[in-house]
Protein backbone atom coordinates (compact mmCIF):
# COMPACT_ATOMS: atom_id res chain seq x y z
CA UNK A 1 0.00 0.00 0.00
CA UNK A 2 1.33 3.42 -0.97
CA UNK A 3 0.57 6.84 0.43
CA UNK A 4 1.66 9.60 -1.95
CA UNK A 5 2.36 12.57 0.32
CA UNK A 6 2.22 15.44 -2.16
CA UNK A 7 2.44 18.65 -0.09
CA UNK A 8 3.04 16.74 3.17
CA UNK A 9 6.60 15.65 2.34
CA UNK A 10 7.98 17.71 5.21
CA UNK A 11 5.72 15.90 7.72
CA UNK A 12 6.42 12.36 6.51
CA UNK A 13 8.05 11.25 9.78
CA UNK A 14 5.15 12.56 11.85
CA UNK A 15 2.62 10.73 9.67
CA UNK A 16 4.78 7.59 9.79
CA UNK A 17 4.78 7.56 13.61
CA UNK A 18 1.03 8.35 13.65
CA UNK A 19 0.11 5.46 11.34
CA UNK A 20 2.39 2.81 12.89
CA UNK A 21 0.25 1.84 15.93
CA UNK A 22 -2.98 2.03 13.92
CA UNK A 23 -1.88 -0.01 10.92
CA UNK A 24 0.40 -2.43 12.78
CA UNK A 25 3.51 -1.86 10.66
CA UNK A 26 6.00 1.00 10.41
CA UNK A 27 5.69 2.53 6.93
CA UNK A 28 8.94 3.14 5.07
CA UNK A 29 9.54 6.66 3.79
CA UNK A 30 11.05 7.02 0.33
CA UNK A 31 10.98 10.30 -1.56
CA UNK A 32 7.46 11.65 -1.33
CA UNK A 33 5.79 8.34 -0.47
CA UNK A 34 5.04 6.09 2.49
CA UNK A 35 5.05 2.39 1.67
CA UNK A 36 3.60 -0.47 3.71
CA UNK A 37 3.67 -4.17 2.90
CA UNK A 38 0.13 -5.46 2.45
CA UNK A 39 0.99 -8.77 4.18
CA UNK A 40 2.36 -6.95 7.25
CA UNK A 41 -0.65 -4.67 7.71
CA UNK A 42 -2.91 -5.64 10.59
CA UNK A 43 -5.79 -7.89 9.58
CA UNK A 44 -8.94 -6.01 8.59
CA UNK A 45 -7.24 -2.66 7.87
CA UNK A 46 -8.31 -1.50 4.42
CA UNK A 47 -7.19 1.48 2.33
CA UNK A 48 -10.38 3.38 3.23
CA UNK A 49 -9.55 3.03 6.93
CA UNK A 50 -6.00 4.24 6.32
CA UNK A 51 -7.57 7.23 4.55
CA UNK A 52 -9.55 7.94 7.71
CA UNK A 53 -6.37 7.74 9.79
CA UNK A 54 -4.61 10.19 7.46
CA UNK A 55 -7.57 12.57 7.66
CA UNK A 56 -7.49 12.33 11.46
CA UNK A 57 -3.77 13.15 11.40
CA UNK A 58 -4.46 16.20 9.21
CA UNK A 59 -7.22 17.33 11.56
CA UNK A 60 -4.97 17.07 14.61
CA UNK A 61 -2.30 19.15 12.88
CA UNK A 62 -4.86 21.74 11.76
CA UNK A 63 -4.31 20.95 8.07
CA UNK A 64 -7.62 19.30 7.23
CA UNK A 65 -8.94 22.34 5.35
CA UNK A 66 -5.85 22.60 3.17
CA UNK A 67 -5.43 18.95 2.14
CA UNK A 68 -7.57 16.30 0.51
CA UNK A 69 -7.09 12.50 0.65
CA UNK A 70 -8.03 10.31 -2.32
CA UNK A 71 -8.11 6.51 -2.55
CA UNK A 72 -7.40 4.69 -5.81
CA UNK A 73 -7.17 0.94 -5.25
CA UNK A 74 -4.41 0.41 -2.69
CA UNK A 75 -2.84 3.85 -3.26
CA UNK A 76 -3.69 6.94 -1.24
CA UNK A 77 -2.93 10.39 -2.59
CA UNK A 78 -2.75 13.49 -0.44
CA UNK A 79 -3.46 16.60 -2.50
CA UNK A 80 -3.13 20.18 -1.43
CA UNK A 81 -6.30 22.10 -2.11
CA UNK A 82 -6.02 25.10 -4.39
CA UNK A 83 -6.35 28.53 -2.85
CA UNK A 84 -9.27 29.35 -5.13
CA UNK A 85 -11.37 26.61 -3.56
CA UNK A 86 -10.58 27.88 -0.08
CA UNK A 87 -11.49 31.42 -1.04
CA UNK A 88 -14.80 30.21 -2.46
CA UNK A 89 -15.53 28.40 0.79
CA UNK A 90 -14.68 31.50 2.81
CA UNK A 91 -16.91 33.64 0.61
CA UNK A 92 -19.72 31.14 1.13
CA UNK A 93 -19.23 31.40 4.88
CA UNK A 94 -19.26 35.20 4.71
CA UNK A 95 -22.50 35.14 2.76
CA UNK A 96 -24.04 32.87 5.40
CA UNK A 97 -22.84 35.18 8.18
CA UNK A 98 -24.18 38.32 6.47
CA UNK A 99 -27.86 37.48 7.16
CA UNK A 100 -26.99 36.86 10.82
CA UNK A 101 -25.46 40.35 11.07
CA UNK A 102 -28.55 41.82 9.43
CA UNK A 103 -30.74 40.13 12.05
CA UNK A 104 -28.55 41.47 14.86
CA UNK A 105 -28.83 44.99 13.48
CA UNK A 106 -32.60 44.62 13.18
CA UNK A 107 -32.89 44.08 16.95
CA UNK A 108 -34.43 47.19 18.60
CA UNK A 109 -32.47 49.48 20.90
CA UNK A 110 -31.99 48.68 24.60
CA UNK A 111 -34.94 50.75 25.85
CA UNK A 112 -37.33 49.24 23.33
CA UNK A 113 -35.89 45.76 23.82
CA UNK A 114 -36.49 45.93 27.57
CA UNK A 115 -40.16 46.75 27.06
CA UNK A 116 -40.56 43.97 24.51
CA UNK A 117 -38.82 41.45 26.77
CA UNK A 118 -41.19 42.28 29.62
CA UNK A 119 -44.18 41.78 27.32
CA UNK A 120 -42.79 38.45 26.16
CA UNK A 121 -42.19 37.31 29.75
CA UNK A 122 -45.76 38.21 30.72
CA UNK A 123 -47.24 36.29 27.80
CA UNK A 124 -45.04 33.29 28.59
CA UNK A 125 -46.16 33.33 32.22
CA UNK A 126 -49.80 33.46 31.13
CA UNK A 127 -49.29 30.47 28.86
CA UNK A 128 -47.42 28.42 31.46
CA UNK A 129 -49.63 29.15 34.47
CA UNK A 130 -52.46 26.61 35.00
CA UNK A 131 -55.94 28.05 35.55
CA UNK A 132 -56.72 28.92 39.16
CA UNK A 133 -59.36 26.70 40.82
CA UNK A 134 -62.75 28.28 41.40
CA UNK A 135 -64.47 27.91 44.78
CA UNK A 136 -68.18 27.18 45.11
CA UNK A 137 -70.27 28.07 48.11
CA UNK A 138 -70.13 24.59 49.62
CA UNK A 139 -66.36 24.70 49.86
CA UNK A 140 -65.94 22.44 46.82
CA UNK A 141 -63.25 23.26 44.30
CA UNK A 142 -64.07 23.31 40.61
CA UNK A 143 -61.44 23.99 37.93
CA UNK A 144 -62.08 26.50 35.19
CA UNK A 145 -62.37 25.17 31.67
CA UNK A 146 -60.19 26.85 29.11
CA UNK A 147 -61.97 28.48 26.21
CA UNK A 148 -61.94 26.63 22.94
CA UNK A 149 -60.57 23.39 24.34
CA UNK A 150 -63.81 21.75 25.47
CA UNK A 151 -65.55 20.10 22.52
CA UNK A 152 -68.71 18.09 22.42
CA UNK A 153 -68.15 14.42 21.63
CA UNK A 154 -69.92 13.10 18.58
CA UNK A 155 -72.09 10.01 18.70
CA UNK A 156 -70.91 6.72 17.16
CA UNK A 157 -71.59 6.29 13.43
CA UNK A 158 -74.57 3.94 13.69
CA UNK A 159 -76.34 5.78 16.54
CA UNK A 160 -79.58 7.66 15.88
CA UNK A 161 -80.40 11.06 17.22
CA UNK A 162 -82.93 11.36 20.07
CA UNK A 163 -85.43 13.02 17.78
CA UNK A 164 -85.17 10.11 15.31
CA UNK A 165 -85.63 7.49 18.05
CA UNK A 166 -88.91 9.05 19.23
CA UNK A 167 -90.44 8.98 15.74
CA UNK A 168 -89.86 5.29 15.20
Amino acid sequence: MKVVLGGLKDRAEELQSFLEPRVGVKPSVSGGELEMEESAIRKGVRPRQVKTYVKRFLHQKGLRKTFRVLVNGSQLTIQELEREEEEKKEEGKKEKEAPKKMEEEAVPKKDEAGVEEKKEEETMKKKEAPPAPEKKEGGEVKEKKEKGKAKAKSAPKGAKKKSEKKKS
